[in-house]
Formats: structure tokens, C-alpha cells, sequence
């Protein structure tokens, strides 16, 4: 039963003063949940102009009382009216217009306020793409319209009015607004493409807001009237005297159920700096095996390097649920992380980005901070030292210190438990295996490889395997990979470019799969040109292996033609022809023979595990099943923190 308790609910989502259900019209919901964000990160100042298809941001900008909002006819006049508007007000004004040339008048402002440093939050309503180059009328291509003259370009997803799409749109109104104001500050050019009806007119059949608190944060935003991501911006002077930071250290101490999350990044420096940062709030690490927090130097008690097998137990998520969480480097490359993220949605998550972009992809994030990951954790790391009292030691805290030291305690312990018992019953299932597993490969090589060496990853299943099996407790190694596209181009050249980069008694290792290995065959003759020292071990599952994961695995009368692309190559002869030596692999016991005397030796080495793409997937699910069991024996899915 529809109630009109239910309409005041459902309106909620849509600034104060615009009649209408939001959630009977899709548009309306996705522009509210903008604007509304664009209201919590500080806009007071909107400038319009007349017409049509801006018709959903024109309404819900005027019906919002803390946005003052300018009407002019003629867009190039607005746009310097906005221009001089924020140059005095020193703040973003937003500068809005309905599709087709009537943006193209923007441009002689747009080009002033990018020259001067001018904060303006271009929107520029489009047609739908089903309407562009088909001869409707008021259609141009407004695709980065304003080309180099503005900072940033992004054009908007369509309406919908779903969770993810209301946490897409909140989330890009913040970055937007805060990309304005980044120095040097500018304007930014959002393209919103609208369907009819542009009217407030109720759409049947369009579902009510969720009950469920963490979907709540879409339609309604977080909490306190708190923009839907905070950003913030730091040079290292500014970062100690910070009221951000300040409250950041308060929740630290406030919070003891909270992870730090270490996504790829090249630092090594940053390892030592963040196992204090760890060891001082007792939170476990999270490290991606590209974060360089794995191995001799980062392989601590609070380091977890299997969580991507034991994140697999839904048992597990649901008793272990994180209060607050601290994200250094890029997006891990984990995808039980991933989903264990949005499963507590609503958990504060703090993202410390050094290159002022947004390497935030779940659109969970309530905080960035844009500093030197070093320089952040040095100032935490001190406030946090300077809230502890000389000469305090454990016996002299209170009753509720000692519960509250205790819980943190019990929260490392269980994921150090979870870390330990997960390894054990991987190292065993994967040794009681008959044949060649490819995720066995890492755990070879966390025996194998000297210090000092360089482990290079490709893409698609081996970075994943090594995010499951590669565990170097005995080792320094470095590891890199590509995973800024994530492409399967160019691996081979990229790991032959930082053998180069590396001395004498500092091998590198690749691992890459053969499709990948195939696109890339022609860079093998680096190796030869500048007498390289390059070890390959070549996972040859003939085909595309992660597929075999993937939902496309269920449509089997197209799937090899389509997806498993097997090609059915020899390697050995164009091995060959470029100098290298190539092995076929047969055996674990000749895997770390030859690899020992890859090396040794120098030159370009290849080494090709044969695998099945079926039986591997097969053993994976087996592996999740076994880790669920040692979890189970722990005693952590029954004892955990609900």
C-alpha cells in the first residue's frame, strides 16, 4: 500500500520547494541527488539561461533555497556575468544552458576564466546519444566543446534512478566542484545528456527509495547534511595544522575496528612509514602485491597478503565488518575486496591520493585527501604520538581504555588469525594437486627468488594469482605491473624496460599468459639488441583464462569463438628466433631447476607451464572451499564481531 507517509519519505531526495515524487521520475531523482551535493560542497551561485532540454537542473537549481540562482537570456553575457561573479566572490558559481549552440556562446568566458585561474562549474544540458548525428533539431557535438580551456571534461551517465547510479552522480558532483577549486582553480565542463519527459511529471512503475542504511547514502546523502566525498588538498607545511587531519587522528583513536588498504604504488619508502602507521593503531594492512609492502621490510604481523582467498567466505564479511578505512596508492586489484567495500557502504572510507586525480572507482569514498602519502602519514604519526601521556604504560589506564585497547587488539588478532590459517590451507591443498595449477606458480617463486630481484606481472589472471599465492616472507623483491589501463599490450617490453633499469645481481622475472605474451612477441628483440637478462614464465592455458571466471563461461555455444580465443601456437620457434632459450615445463620439480638456472644465466629465458582453462577454474572454487573450512576450524565465523 502506497502511503502519503511514503510520499514524504520518497520526496526527501529533491531539495526543498520542487514538487514531485522523485522517485516516479528517474531525472528528477539523479538531478536532485547533483545538485544536492553541489549545495553540501558549498555552491551558492548558480547563472542560467533559458530552454528546454536544461529543463530538470533549471527547476531543481531554482527550488533550492541555499543556491542563489542569476537568469540571462544571452549565454555569452552569463557566462561573464558568472565570470566576474566568482572572480569577486573568490568561489565556484555554476554556469548552466540547454543543448546546442548555446554552449558554444560559453566559450570566450571559459577561455578568460582558465587563463585567470576563474573557479566555474560549467553545465551544458545534451541530447540523449540515441539523438545525436541523426538530424534532431538543437543537437551539436558537445563533446569537450571548450577543448584545452578547461581543466577537466567529463560528460554524465544518463538518469537512472538506481543506488549506483544516485552514488555516481553525488560523487561527481563533489569531484567536479572540488576540481574547480584545485589549484590552480578554473572551470570544469560537466555534459548531461537528458531524456524527456524534462518535466517533474511522475513516471509509473519507478521503484521507491531502499530502507536498508548503506543504500539510504544514495537517494539521500550521508548523514548531517556532509558532502558525499570531502576533498581536501595539503602541502606538507599546511598538513600539521589541518582541522581535518585533527579529526582524522580523533577518529583513529575513536575507531577500533579499521583496515588500511594499500593499492598498487612504487614507493618503497612508504612501506616503513605505513607498518608504524599499523602498528600504532593496531589495523591490519591490506597490500595489494604491487603496493611493495610484501617481502623482507613489509612482511610483518599486521601485513595481510591472502585476504583475497579468505574475502571469498561470505560468513567471514558478515562478522568482520571495518569501522573505518584508510586507503593508500591505487584501487587493489582484489575483487573480493571490492565487494567487501560495498558491502558496508556506509563505512567511512579515507583515500590519500598524491596526484590530485580521483583513483576512486567505487564511489564509496567520504574523504581525499590530496597529499604525499609519505608527508601524511609523518603528520598523523605525530599527532598521534602527541596524544600519548610520558610514562603512561597499560596497568595505569582506565576500565573503559583497557576495553577499548582490547577490542582493537582482538580485531588485528583476527584477521592475523585469518592470514595464518588461510596460507596453511592453501600451501597444502595447492601442494596435494597433480597437476600444474597456475596459481602455484607464485608460491614457487616466494621460495625461489633471490633478494633484490624484480617480479613483473601481467595482467588478467596472473596478477590475480599473485594477489592469491605470492607471499614472499623471506624476500626483498620489488614487484611492478601495468595496471593503470590494465592492458594485455605491451607487458613483455614494459618488463624488459625495468631489466634494463636494474643491475647485475638484480634478476627480473615475468609472468604473463599466452595471449598476452602473443600480442607482445615482437618486443622480445629488445632482449637480444641490449643483451637483456629477462626470465618469462609463460602460463600457456592456449586462450583467454580469466573468461572462464566470468558469467560469459555460461553461454558455452559461442564462448571458445568468442571469449577462450584459443590460437594453438607453438612459442618455441619464435623464441628461438629472437636468441632466447625456451623450456617446455612438465613438473614442478623441473620448474625450479630451470628456473634456478634462468637466473643464473644470462639473456632471455622462457618458461611454459602448460595449463587447462576448465580444470583451473575447477581448482580455484576448490581452493575458496578449502579456505572457508580452515576459517570455519579457527573458530572465526562463529566468534566474530557482529
Amino acid at each position: 500500500m502506497h502511503t502519503h507517509a511514503q510520499d514524504a519519505e520518497n520526496t526527501s531526495v529533491m531539495p526543498t520547494g520542487l514538487k514531485c515524487s522523485a522517485p516516479q521520475n528517474p531525472t528528477y531523482a539523479y538531478i536532485g541527488a547533483f545538485v544536492d551535493e553541489l549545495r553540501r560542497s558549498g555552491l551558492q551561485h548558480a547563472v542560467i539561461c533559458p530552454g528546454s532540454r536544461s529543463t530538470p537542473l533549471a527547476l531543481v537549481l531554482a527550488s533550492t533555497p541555499a543556491i542563489r540562482c542569476w537568469m540571462h537570456i544571452d549565454e555569452r553575457s552569463a557566462a561573464f556575468f558568472a565570470l566576474g561573479l566568482a572572480k569577486r566572490l573568490n568561489q565556484t558559481v555554476a554556469l548552466l544552458c540547454t543543448s546546442g549552440t548555446a554552449a558554444a556562446n560559453f566559450l570566450p568566458a571559459i577561455a578568460e576564466a582558465y587563463l585567470t585561474h576563474v573557479p566555474l562549474l560549467v553545465l551544458t544540458a545534451d541530447r540523449p546519444p540515441e539523438l545525436r548525428e541523426v538530424g534532431a533539431p538543437q543537437a551539436i557535438d558537445q563533446q569537450r566543446l571548450y577543448g584545452t580551456h578547461v581543466k577537466w571534461f567529463m560528460e554524465s551517465a544518463l538518469p537512472e534512478a538506481t543506488n549506483p547510479a544516485l552514488r555516481y552522480i553525488r560523487t561527481l558532483a563533489c569531484r567536479a566542484l572540488a576540481q574547480t577549486q584545485n589549484v590552480p582553480a578554473g572551470p570544469v565542463h560537466l555534459n548531461m545528456p537528458l531524456r524527456e519527459p524534462l518535466t517533474p511529471a511522475p513516471i509509473a512503475n519507478q521503484p521507491l527509495p531502499p530502507v536498508e542504511t548503506r543504500e539510504q547514502l544514495a537517494w539521500h546523502g550521508r548523514p548531517d547534511d556532509q558532502p558525499y566525498v570531502q576533498v581536501s588538498s595539503y602541502t606538507q607545511n599546511s598538513l600539521a595544522a589541518d582541522s581535518a587531519c585533527e579529526e582524522l587522528v580523533a577518529a583513529l583513536n575513536d575507531t577500533p575496528h579499521g583496515l588500511i588498504l594499500v593499492g598498487p604504488q612504487t614507493d618503497p619508502a612508504l612501506a616503513a612509514i605505513l607498518l608504524r602507521l599499523a602498528q600504532k593503531t593496531s589495523y591490519p594492512i591490506l597490500a595489494d602485491p604491487l603496493s611493495q609492502l610484501r617481502g623482507k621490510g613489509g612482511a610483518e604481523e599486521l601485513v595481510i597478503s591472502s585476504y583475497d582467498a579468505f574475502l571469498h567466505s561470505e560468513r567471514f564479511l558478515a562478522r568482520y565488518q571495518p569501522q573505518l578505512i584508510l586507503r593508500f596508492g591505487a584501487m587493489p586489484t582484489s575483487k573480493p575486496v571490492l565487494l567487501y567495500l560495498k558491502q558496508y557502504a556506509s563505512c567511512p572510507q579515507i583515500i590519500v591520493d598524491p596526484h590530485h586525480g580521483w583513483e576512486e572507482p567505487t564511489q564509496l569514498a567520504t574523504r581525499i585527501f590530496y597529499a604525499e602519502a609519505l608527508d601524511f602519514c609523518v603528520a598523523l604519526l605525530k599527532k598521534l604520538d602527541e596524544q600519548d601521556k610520558p610514562g603512561d604504560s597499560e596497568v595505569r589506564l582506565s576500565l573503559r581504555e583497557r576495553q577499548a585497547l582490547e577490542k582493537r587488539r582482538n580485531w588485528a588478532a583476527a584477521w592475523q588469525e585469518a592470514e595464518r590459517s588461510t596460507r596453511a590451507a592453501l600451501s597444502m591443498a595447492c601442494a596435494n594437486f597433480s597437476e600444474l595449477f597456475e596459481g602455484r606458480v607464485f608460491g614457487e617463486l616466494a621460495q625461489l627468488l633471490p633478494d633484490h630481484s624484480l617480479l613483473y606481472t601481467g595482467n588478467s589472471m596472473p596478477i590475480r594469482d599473485m594477489d592469491t599465492f605470492f607471499w614472499p616472507d623471506a624476500l626483498k623483491v620489488r614487484c611492478l605491473g601495468n595496471r593503470g589501463a590494465n592492458g594485455i599490450d605491451g607487458v613483455i617490453s614494459s618488463a624488459l624496460g625495468a631489466s634494463a633499469a636494474g643491475g647485475p645481481d638484480e634478476p627480473a622475472v615475468l609472468v604473463i599468459g599466452d595471449l598476452s605474451f602473443f600480442h607482445d612477441l615482437n618486443g622480445l628483440l629488445a632482449a637480444r639488441m641490449h643483451d637483456l637478462h629477462l626470465v618469462i614464465v609463460l602460463i600457456n592455458n592456449d586462450g583467454g583464462g580469466i573468461f572462464s571466471f566470468l558469467p560469459q563461461a555460461a553461454y558455452p555455444e559461442h564462448f571458445e569463438q568468442l571469449f577462450g580465443t584459443p590460437t594453438g601456437l607453438d612459442f618455441r620457434l619464435i623464441v628461438t628466433m629472437y636468441g632466447g632459450r625456451f623450456q617446455h615445463i612438465t613438473s614442478w620439480e623441473t620448474f625450479r631447476l630451470e628456473l634456478q638456472t634462468s637466473l643464473r644465466e644470462r639473456g632471455l629465458h622462457v618458461l611454459e607451464l602448460p595449463t587447462e582453462r576448465a580444470s583451473n577454474v575447477l581448482m580455484h572454487r576448490q581452493l575458496w572451499q578449502v579456505v572457508e573450512q580452515a576459517l570455519e576450524q579457527t573458530g572465526l565465523l562463529r566468534q566474530g564481531e557482529e
